[in-house]
């Protein structure tokens, strides 16, 4: 199963309608993919579930359809006490940005990890889950797909937020107070943050 966002809504990809979830349900040849983004854009649409018997082939056709941007982040833990944030646009987020040529996906994480909020010291404990979203640049839908890696950092310096990317501010979270920002967050952040906790 793939959980792709638009504007915080959900596109379900399937092996099987997912009744449950109080989303349209469509089989992928029943509806265009476009006109999907269009309904979560502009409707009061929640969600939908598009299915498909084979959903990884599902994946890869509804992939077709969008420029893929590919993207990797970090969730940075301190002390097992504190998760680094960023605000950024109204909204509290985590450390990411594009996989540039060359580069590995752990690279880049740690790269805007660095960038982005002046940390260093860092490694990589393990890959976390992919996010997907959609987002509109240039009067094109591109496709977000961001690999997700846990960190520890030694660094006991104060988090740097890198103004000139937006953010302005970066700081460690307290873990029992990181689900109040739950609803600043964006849904897949939230979600990742979510799954990472329990």
């Amino acid at each position: 199963m793939y959980t792709i966002f638009v504007n915080d809504k959900p596109i379900i990809l399937a092996s099987e309608p997912k009744t449950d979830l109080g989303l349209e349900i469509y089989s992928f040849n029943e509806i265009r993919v476009e006109e999907v983004v269009h309904k979560l854009r502009y409707s009061k649409t929640k969600g939908v579930c598009l299915y498909q018997k084979e959903v990884n082939t599902l994946f890869t056709i509804f992939k077709q359809e969008f420029e893929v941007v590919n993207a990797a982040g970090g969730l940075v833990v301190k002390n097992e006490r504190e998760i680094l944030c960023i605000f950024r646009n109204k909204r509290w987020d985590l450390p990411k940005g594009k996989t540039e040529e060359g580069e590995s996906s752990e690279q880049s994480a740690l790269r805007e990890v660095e960038e982005e909020c002046g940390i260093n010291k860092l490694h990589i404990v393990k890959p976390l889950q992919t996010t997907y979203h959609i987002f509109r640049e240039h009067n094109r839908d591109k496709l977000k797909i961001t690999n997700w890696f846990l960190m520890h950092t030694t660094d006991t310096s104060l988090p740097k937020p890198q103004r000139e990317e937006g953010i302005t501010l970066a700081q460690y979270i307290p873990i029992q107070t990181i689900p109040d920002l739950y609803p600043t967050m964006y849904a897949n952040i939230s979600l990742l943050i979510q799954n990472f906790l329990n």
